[in-house]
């Protein structure tokens, strides 16, 4: 089974208006001191998970690129000292155009980044400004140049249905991107979380009819590309799936270290939450498995229900409702086998409907 480490590192040039992450907007980082009490928690939690190889690294936020590269390779070396690392291991690191400098990306590389996700979000200049982003079109480009240059594995982050943007405008936004060349491109619809400036605001996306239009926009054209639409806001050309993501949809083992990290562990025939900072909470089986669902139903793949049981000991056909599962697939929401279940292209429009169907018509499972 795939194994991930999350590094979370929570701080930011400036709060974007939509983000409800947890994230901190400060001058004075003490980097050395939180790179050492990563290393601790590290260190912790080799003891648990020693046993595991680690097959992906993913570096989070906040803006991460705002750690120093020597402190990047550093928590990496520290990594490798406590696990066996995959041969194959992907080393994500999120970066945004508003750190980039002339030797930025190749200082990352030579650390030992081999996949750079870049938070472009926005290839219009009022969609930058609504979103509180602070580099250009410009600055987004060049960086993205640099990125396409530098790494063989590379993703970028886009936002849209947008208030007021357009289908026509999101179309070439996005066909402007796919002939740049990423490798792996992630797409999000603009949503409003409470808590969130845009929600104090009072904020509004764009109308449903618009967001469903511009979703199936995407797929096309990225399919037009060679891209593969294999999560509900994923796409990538073959061979270039987000190794680390993918873990989390299909319910492997990852630690989290840093604020608002986060894990899931499962040892001593047990399985584990585990928070910041070092904390362990026992889940159920039926808890893990309600996770899985939640995660899971967001694959184009779907879930596999032996790996399912693998992971919380559960039979997925007896652990949900027959009539639940004959009627979404009546509806054409669903295909459902022996081995897997997953949504359709129509059910993909109503994803959370069917997710919230699903967790709502369990049967009793003992624990």
């Amino acid at each position: 089974m795939a194994f991930g480490i999350y590094i979370h590192w929570p701080f930011c040039r400036s709060k974007c208006p939509y983000c409800d992450f947890y994230s901190k907007v400060s001058k004075n980082i003490p980097q050395e001191q939180i790179i050492n009490e990563y290393i601790e928690d590290i260190k912790y939690y080799s003891q648990i998970t020693s046993h595991q190889e680690v097959t992906s690294i993913f570096f989070g936020g906040g803006t991460p690129s705002l750690i120093s590269a020597i402190n990047i390779e550093k928590i990496i070396n520290n990594i490798s000292n406590h696990w066996k690392l995959a041969n194959n291991i992907e080393i994500s690191l999120e970066a945004n155009p508003n750190t980039d400098n002339d030797s930025l990306f190749k200082d990352l590389r030579l650390a030992g980044i081999n996949r750079l996700s870049l938070g472009i979000q926005s290839l219009n200049p009022t969609g930058l400004k609504f979103l509180g982003r602070t580099h250009s079109v410009a600055e987004a480009l060049s960086s993205a140049t640099k990125v396409l240059n530098i790494f063989d594995n590379h993703s970028a982050d886009m936002i849209y249905a947008l208030p007021h943007q357009s289908a026509h405008n999101w179309k070439e936004e996005l066909t402007f991107l796919c002939e740049m060349g990423f490798k792996h491109l992630s797409l999000y619809q603009l949503t409003i979380e409470d808590g969130t400036v845009f929600a104090k605001k009072g904020i509004l996306p764009a109308n449903e009819k618009t967001s469903a239009s511009m979703y199936k926009i995407s797929n096309n054209i990225l399919k037009q590309y060679g891209y593969q639409h294999y999560e509900v806001s994923n796409y990538a050309q073959i061979g270039y799936e987000s190794s680390h993501n993918k873990l989390y949809w299909q319910g492997d083992d990852y630690i989290g270290i840093g604020p608002s990290a986060h894990g899931r562990i499962k040892f001593n025939n047990r399985i584990y939450a585990t928070t910041h900072q070092r904390k362990l909470e026992s889940l159920t089986a039926v808890e893990r498995a309600e996770e899985l669902i939640l995660m899971g139903m967001r694959l184009t793949a779907g879930i596999n229900k032996a790996h399912f049981k693998q992971i919380c000991g559960i039979d997925f056909d007896n652990f949900i409702s027959p009539q639940v599962i004959s009627s979404l697939s009546q509806n054409n929401l669903i295909k459902n086998s022996s081995h897997h279940i997953k949504a359709t292209s129509k059910g993909f429009l109503v994803l959370n409907k069917i997710i919230e169907e699903l967790i709502c018509n369990t049967l009793n499972i003992n624990n």
